[in-house]
């Protein structure tokens, strides 16, 4: 199953995107998508609920996210654009959800900008609890998938001291979505298709294949260090293509539009702004 949330920011109404396009509304039974109701959400029948019009507007296609769990230089490309050997345990940060972003929304550079780049990634929404499972349980702990776009400022992240966070939080830099796509319609993760186009032109065409940590590894992983929750998401990574990765580096400037997709997780598209 496919679930999007749609309309005016902070007003979106749940609802189910079916294989011809068709958006069921979901608000006779449900009134939002969250990690509360995911097994429910499951239980649905189509065909019992209205057809909704052409939305105007898409949100994160799921709300109640309680941490958004990130994993630096995954694919063997971007370790190598980036001049940096394939890390041996997984590279972890955190990402605050204050920038979670609808898919099409605007992109805003924050004041002091100086080298905002982006991260096409497949986001991992976590189903059921998860505490020190294996490997071979792990994907039994997802509920879907999700397209995410892991924009991060350069400068802020790696020339201010200190961690990562602080160049991945900005607002707005979390677009997610358009849809929450179920596990069940992902057989493989590890095969997946990433791209990013800048103004036109394809910067990212990567796959999950070239991760370095599964994605299955990467739940057992963090699982040994802190307890997962239903609704905490997981971005896995970005392939090579970045802005920083390039000779010589071309970052975001206001009016840049991006086009990313993710392999049967749909497209985003976002116009770059400078805030106010």
């Amino acid at each position: 199953m496919r679930f999007i949330r749609y309309g005016i920011k902070g007003q979106e109404k749940p609802g189910l995107l079916e294989e011809n396009g068709t958006i069921r509304d979901l608000t006779p039974k449900f009134d939002d998508i969250t990690p509360d109701n995911f097994q429910d959400l499951m239980a649905v029948d189509p065909s019992i609920y209205p057809e909704a019009g052409l939305p105007d507007r898409v949100g994160v296609p799921y709300t109640g996210i309680g941490k958004i769990i990130c994993i630096g230089l995954n694919y063997h490309a971007h370790a190598a654009e980036t001049g940096k050997q394939a890390p041996r345990e997984p590279i972890v940060f955190m990402k605050a959800t204050s920038a979670l972003n609808g898919p099409n929304d605007p992109i805003r550079l924050p004041r002091g900008s100086q080298k905002t780049d982006w991260e096409a990634e497949l986001g991992v929404v976590i189903g059921r609890e998860a505490k020190y499972v294996s490997e071979n349980q792990a994907l039994d702990h997802v509920f879907g998938y999700v397209a995410m776009n892991d924009v991060s400022e350069r400068h802020f992240q790696a020339e201010r001291g200190g961690q990562w966070t602080k160049g991945k939080s900005c607002d707005t830099f979390a677009p997610v979505g358009p849809w929450l796509v179920t596990r069940d319609e992902i057989p493989d993760p590890q095969a997946i298709q990433l791209t990013m186009s800048v103004n036109g032109q394809m910067r990212q065409n990567g796959s999950t294949s070239d991760m370095i940590f599964s994605v299955a590894h990467i739940i057992s992983y963090l699982s040994q260090m802190m307890r997962l929750e239903p609704g905490d998401l997981i971005a896995t990574g970005t392939p090579a293509g970045v802005a920083a990765g390039m000779k010589p580096p071309q970052f975001l400037k206001p009016g840049d539009t991006l086009e990313m997709t993710a392999e049967g997780l749909g497209m985003q598209r976002s116009t770059i702004e400078q805030d106010s």
